[in-house]
């Protein structure tokens, strides 16, 4: 197979690739030439930096191109159904970054709780604003609610668990036996707004406006921690950051953005904000795994 790889990969993977036979062509292009270069691969490997759109499948069937691989969970970045209307497989990497997503959603939770990503700021400021900090909340004790109970909620909860939290989920899909294993119960939108002290967003991108909203942030408790490592969509930036002016929301961990690279200054450089530049699953050991999810959909694929 002719492999393009257009927002980068794990270099052993590609070896691994070079080895089966298959020509792997790293390069990225812009959305306006896109499409005439997918003519030219067999297969497609990308991230999140690059968007696979029906425009871009239209002049794309009509040359090679039969496999479209998302190396990462969610697959919004492509129009899946429409590929798959065209004969063009699409496959993503569902496994692969659960622990590093759920980390670094953890990563966040303590960020906010103890001024961490503002104090550091300060300190290369050559401020030494202890009293400014020194009102930090520990999570032990602190009741969790993950919105999105798939691989990355079940790895933050059991994290979660162990360092002393309770912790209740929500999901639109039940995984029978999940609850028991776990120890984690499902309740619903509701109850999850009222109870939690911290909220951490593990949806996909959905339909219909965001799973945080205005609405939604009235309903939780004063002081609420909000920790968004999904899709930046999931919640809705303005009514974040009001809440954040307002009080209503303590703290806020992001590391996913309406638009991307982030423009909304205002909401990343928030004092009470913990950003990060969309590195979910940029860890070496994720990336690793990733590319061995992606040579196995390939020799599963060219079988």
């Amino acid at each position: 197979m002719r492999i393009l790889v257009t927002d980068g990969m794990d270099k052993s993977a590609m070896q691994a690739l070079r080895d089966a036979g298959h020509e792997v062509v790293e390069q990225f292009y812009e959305p306006d030439q896109l499409g005439a270069a997918l003519k030219e691969f067999d297969a497609v490997v990308v991230r999140s930096k690059t968007k696979v759109r029906a425009n871009h499948i239209d002049e794309a069937k009509t040359g090679k191109l039969k496999l479209i691989i998302r190396g990462g969970v969610g697959v919004d970045n492509i129009d899946v159904k429409y590929a798959e209307s065209c004969g063009i497989t699409v496959k993503n990497t569902p496994r692969a970054s659960s622990e590093s997503v759920a980390e670094l959603a953890m990563a966040h939770m303590f960020s906010c709780a103890r001024y961490i990503s503002i104090a550091g700021h300060t300190m290369r400021e050559d401020k030494w604003e202890k009293k400014s900090y020194g009102k930090g909340i520990e999570l032990s004790g602190k009741t969790l609610g993950i919105v999105g109970f798939g691989r990355i909620g079940q790895k933050l909860g059991v994290m979660a668990k162990a360092i002393g939290m309770n912790v209740v989920a929500f999901d639109i899909f039940h995984i029978p036996g999940i609850e028991e294993q776990l120890g984690i119960p499902y309740v619903e939108m509701d109850a999850l707004l009222a109870q939690a002290d911290f909220i951490s967003v593990h949806a996909p991108a959905v339909d219909g406006g965001a799973l945080i909203n205005a609405e939604r942030i009235a309903k939780m408790k004063d002081g609420v921690v909000i920790i968004n490592t999904s899709r930046g969509t999931n919640v809705d930036e303005d009514a974040l950051l009001a809440a954040l002016e307002s009080g209503k929301v303590r703290a806020a961990g992001l590391d996913v953005y309406a638009d991307e690279p982030a423009t909304n200054k205002a909401l990343y450089s928030h004092p009470m904000v913990s950003c990060t530049p969309h590195i979910g699953a940029a860890t070496v050991e994720a990336q690793k795994r990733i590319g061995t999810e992606i040579v196995d959909i390939i020799r599963n694929f060219s079988v």
